[in-house]
């Protein structure tokens, strides 16, 4: 998992909630953010595999007292089920990514090759465009998105990090 300091303390933590299927929850987990004045590097929201439950990871970047913090203010929310840091636990970390990239004939068959190299898929081709779905860590998305830039990036849309803890089974009973 990304739990690195960068020299100053800070490190990138991965939280991950479960919380109650309910319009409004989302607002406040975000609000308590706001409010704390804790940056979200990246915020991910979907069903779980128990109905009426919801799944949220989110990226902080902070000390380890702020990520504590975080975790504690959480855990608080009426809505909020569980929460886990799961920064240093073995875990399954991937991102989706559309990337539309300018292309002409001439470049279409480099951007196929890359878009191969890295087992991504084109979704999309239009006359002077092709949009390509990738799918993986943090750091593939990174390294296709930076091959494809010179072509001309056109748009870009990323889902945020999505997590999952190796081999364990989690619980949407417990409150801790």
């Amino acid at each position: 998992m990304s739990t690195q300091p960068n020299g100053d303390g800070f490190s990138r933590r991965t939280l991950v909630a479960l919380m109650e299927d309910k319009p409004g929850v989302l607002s406040f987990v975000v609000n308590l953010f706001r409010r704390r004045n804790y940056n979200i590097e990246s915020l991910t929201v979907g069903h779980s595999e128990t109905p009426g439950i919801s799944r949220m990871t989110v990226v902080v970047h902070g000390t380890d007292a702020v990520v504590e913090q975080v975790v504690k203010q959480l855990r608080k929310l009426v809505n909020v089920i569980k929460v886990s840091d799961i920064s240093e636990d073995a875990g399954v970390l991937r991102e989706l990514a559309l990337v539309k990239v300018h292309a002409t004939a001439s470049t279409r068959s480099e951007i196929k090759q890359l878009v191969d190299i890295f087992r991504a898929q084109i979704i999309d081709v239009a006359p002077e465009s092709m949009t390509v779905e990738i799918t993986g860590t943090e750091d593939k998305v990174d390294s296709l998105i930076e091959m494809l830039r010179p072509f001309g990036l056109k748009e870009l849309a990323r889902t945020g990090r999505v997590a999952m803890v190796r081999g364990m089974l989690t619980s949407t009973t417990n409150g801790s």
